[in-house]
């Protein structure tokens, strides 16, 4: 008899972790600065959300053999880049929204000058995480290379442009994949590779099957999303529903209808399922976080 692996339990607990190392790593007063700063940092990072980056990274990291101080940088510079990049997101020359995770966006909490100042010192905290002595020369240069190129020009920030771009346009299904493979998608690759890379020992052909398990998974994350903007309410999501509508913005639904977006983001982590069938570990958490991408609702 099969039993079902615990995924709720597992992510709990891993949850539980990536909050303990972020709220270790934003504790206040212990550098000089301004404490509305480090407060409003803790704010925007603190306290909420799926954490299916860190999650990734701990998956990753676990199935290859890192060890946990390893596994423990990588998720907590992954989580600040997600966290920076929310926090812009939210302000009103981008996207103007007043929730995030159930309560008011750092802007709203707090100011937009300040908000503007926590994307930045977050973005900047996270490089500074990954030049941490429990991991080697190597894995640092190339952490800090992976995470630095996600979040660029060639990855989220430059998807978060052409969406910015797209507002009132329409675009065809190609040009949507390719501006959320990189808005959204970059940093889930990046969060695996950097749980590959937590590991001291790995092959490049077993990321190259990562990468693409990624690829798929992160594309069919903002499928889902777009989804979910139709399909569920505000109080469910944590932030403003029909939001992608009201903006006029191009989404899967929008695009393909409802129900083949549904079915294309299906298709796409069966797709990922079958890189993973290439690695040879035990990669059933990685593979239950797929599923999980998709069954999601919020």
């Amino acid at each position: 008899m099969n039993v079902k692996f615990p995924l709720e339990d597992w992510m709990l607990k891993h949850q539980s972790q990536i909050e303990f190392v972020l709220e270790k790593r934003l504790q206040q007063g212990l550098k000089p600065g301004s404490a509305r700063l480090f407060e409003a940092m803790r704010y925007a990072t603190l306290g909420g959300g799926k954490r299916l980056r860190a999650l990734l990274v701990y998956a990753t990291g676990q199935a290859m053999g890192a060890k946990q101080p390893a596994m423990d940088v990588a998720a907590a510079a992954v989580e600040m880049i997600h966290a920076y990049s929310l926090v812009h997101d939210d302000m009103p020359m981008m996207d103007d929204d007043d929730l995030r995770r159930g309560r008011p966006t750092c802007h709203k909490a707090y100011d937009e000058a300040t908000a503007l100042l926590v994307g930045d010192a977050l973005q900047t905290q996270a490089f500074e995480t990954l030049c941490d002595e429990t991991l080697t020369d190597k894995q640092q240069s190339r952490m800090i290379k992976t995470l630095s190129h996600a979040s660029g020009a060639a990855g989220m920030a430059g998807g978060q442009a052409i969406d910015l771009e797209s507002v009132g346009k329409k675009l065809d299904i190609d040009a949507l994949q390719a501006m959320h493979k990189l808005k959204t998608g970059a940093l889930i690759r990046a969060s695996v590779l950097m749980g590959a890379l937590s590991a001291e020992q790995y092959d490049e052909t077993i990321l190259e099957h990562l990468d693409r398990y990624a690829d798929c998974i992160g594309l069919a994350f903002q499928v889902q999303d777009d989804v979910l903007d139709v399909i569920t309410d505000t109080e469910t999501l944590g932030k403003t529903q029909g939001a992608d509508i009201a903006l006029n913005k191009p989404t899967y639904p929008a695009l393909l209808g409802l129900e083949k977006a549904q079915q294309k983001a299906v298709a796409l982590i069966e797709k990922a399922l079958t890189h993973l069938d290439a690695c040879p570990f035990n990669s059933e958490v990685l593979a239950e976080l797929a599923q999980f991408v998709v069954k999601r609702s919020h």
